[in-house]
């Protein structure tokens, strides 16, 4: 139920100053930073017109730019598309042809792994070592995983059939936004060119008979100042602590589905939280990032840098905005969001549609950056079109513009945007945001985080059979689970003070967060492919033979460590928090 606040600033939502917005960016090809900047610029004219400051930064940013590309077989010339981040091939890549059928279910898939992404009988066939040297030509989009899998298996080039009539722009590095020292040895060493499906169906013919090819890309790579715009609406009761708002600014093409909507949702809420600053309690900050498509997750990658303590000290949670307002979307299935956020999102969409969500974990993508930090996170795209009219219109799976297969292609133009879906979306972007600026107890549950953690080291326990003992981060994940529920009767009866409870669940997300969804350090970014629910335990044990199998239990081994000291850290902090709530009650 909404309460009179919340009627009041939903009622505030409008759709003339953000449709204004979408018209400009419609016009704008916002690939190059030269049109990025001048983007950002409108951005913050537009806000400074209605009285809403705006910083403006301006990191350097490593982008790759897509230019020109090609596939030839003998006299003919196909047109394709370079993904960012992949190897310029301007002088063309001469080498035999050769095809591997993806398995349906590996189109979106990021995995490394060949049997997922070919079949079991590819590998055990030897198939991966006649890669070597050819053009490797395959179903699917330009995805990290699998790009970093062909380069490591030698291949000279690589060619991506996409599904329908349309090349899908991409990006093929494994990198979280710029490279450091650690992470520079994986920026992608090989050619990719992505062509569509009947193009991709006579290169195809021509592998299968044996024939050569040529692949010529063309990109431009380099350090480029982009400007990153934020506006921040400070809360009069605990201004530091921040609730964070985001979403790409540049694009692929025009790019209205994906991102301008999104753009111009986040300009509306910045107007009306502005205009009712004084309603809130904590702050929020509201950034538009350069550097999405063509640096991986640049922008949003230097704000965590940048202001990485700041994020861990003061940051309740962020939500991604992203392709909001399409056209045909009105479903919210799917909902990519993080566990102990689940209920308060469903809750919102409940309340703002009265329809309910269904719900996934969030991908590795979607500017998602905070996860090493440990910061809960809820929302990419919210509204997706119907499955069964997804299915009428004969589309294939698109993860932006609503489901609209004009994603990352030149057909996303102004007729992909609705007004009516945006201003739904807006509602739902500006009440979560409302309402977690403004809670007095976090609504985040890690109730739901512990019976999943629990849930999983059950599966990993059988998987592992007497190969591996994971008894001790069960125990600890039980005991959390106890300790969770004790923790929360306190602070939902009031026994426990909200804010020792709000520092309590923020804590647990540092805690938590890193080794559920992270394999690398805190302050780092994890590489841009599919990460398995506490990765650090995930090890397969039955892929290893004898010789290797030792190798892998100290693997695991290892893992489990990290994986208890964790959950007994978040138990020793809920406990210290019911100690101390037992001492003020005295």
């Amino acid at each position: 139920m909404l309460s009179p606040l919340e009627n009041e600033l939903l009622a505030e939502i409008g759709i003339d100053f953000p449709w204004a917005l979408i018209e400009t960016f419609s016009t704008i090809v916002r690939e190059h930073p030269d049109n990025c900047n001048r983007a950002a610029d409108i951005i913050a004219e537009r806000l400074a017109g209605r009285g809403v400051p705006v910083t403006l930064y301006e990191p350097t940013l490593l982008l790759s730019l897509p230019g020109d590309a090609s596939v030839h077989i003998g006299t003919t010339r196909l047109r394709a598309k370079a993904p960012a981040m992949s190897v310029a091939a301007p002088k063309g890549i001469d080498a035999e042809l050769f095809y591997v059928h993806s398995l349906p279910a590996s189109l979106f898939n990021y995995s490394r792994d060949a049997a997922e992404l070919f079949g079991a009988d590819f590998v055990a066939q030897g198939g991966v070592e006649r890669i070597a040297g050819r053009i490797l030509v395959t179903e699917g989009y330009s995805n990290p995983a699998k790009i970093s899998l062909f380069e490591d298996w030698g291949a000279a080039g690589v060619i991506i059939v996409n599904p329908g009539e349309d090349i899908h722009w991409g990006s093929c590095s494994t990198i979280w936004g710029t490279p450091d020292l650690d992470s520079l040895p994986r920026k992608p060493k090989i050619s990719v060119g992505i062509v569509n499906n009947p193009d991709g169906q006579k290169i195809i013919a021509a592998a299968k008979a044996g024939q050569s090819g040529r692949l010529v890309t063309n990109l431009e790579e380099g350090w480029f100042k982009s400007k990153l715009p934020m506006v921040e609406i400070r809360g009069s009761v605990e201004p530091e602590k921040f609730v964070l708002l985001h979403g790409h600014y540049d694009s692929w093409g025009v790019g209205v589905g994906d991102n301008a909507t999104g753009d111009a949702v986040m300009l509306e809420i910045a107007r009306v939280l502005w205009k009712h600053q004084d309603k809130l309690k904590r702050s929020v900050r509201i950034v538009w990032w350069p550097g999405h498509s063509s640096g991986r997750y640049g922008g949003s990658a230097w704000f965590a840098d940048r202001f990485a303590i700041d994020l861990d000290e003061n940051c309740i949670a962020h939500t991604n905005c992203d392709s909001p307002g399409c056209r045909w979307a009105t479903s919210y299935r799917d909902v990519a969001l993080m566990p102990e956020t689940e209920g308060f999102a469903k809750q919102v969409i409940r309340d703002v549609t009265g329809l309910e969500a269904t719900t996934k974990l969030p991908n590795r993508s979607s500017d998602y950056t905070f996860n090493n930090i440990g910061i809960s996170g809820f929302f990419m795209a919210t509204s997706m079109m119907p499955e069964a009219l997804v299915a009428e219109k004969g589309y294939y799976f698109c993860g932006g513009c609503g489901g609209n297969i004009a994603w990352h292609t030149e057909n996303d133009t102004l007729e992909i945007a609705d007004k009516e879906v945006m201003i739904t979306d807006s509602k739902i972007y500006l009440l979560a945001v409302l309402r977690l600026a403004n809670a007095d107890l976090s609504p985040f549950d890690w109730r739901a985080v512990s019976k999943r953690i629990c849930a999983t080291i059950d599966e990993r326990q059988s998987a592992a059979g007497n190969r591996f003992d994971l008894s001790p981060a069960l125990a600890a994940a039980r005991v959390l689970d106890d300790r969770l529920a004790t923790f929360y009767d306190g602070a939902e009866s009031g026994a426990l003070a909200n804010n020792n409870a709000n520092a309590v669940i923020g804590d647990l997300a540092r805690i938590l967060i890193p080794i559920v969804f992270t394999n690398q350090p805190r302050f780092t970014h994890d590489p841009a492919m599919v990460v398995p629910l506490l990765p650090a335990i995930a090890t397969k044990l039955d892929r290893y033979d004898t010789d290797m199998l030792g190798f892998a239990q100290t693997q695991l081994l290892r893992g489990q460590n990290r994986v208890v000291a964790a959950l007994r850290q978040a138990a020793r902090r809920i406990e210290m928090a019911l100690a101390d709530g037992q001492r003020a009650g005295a």
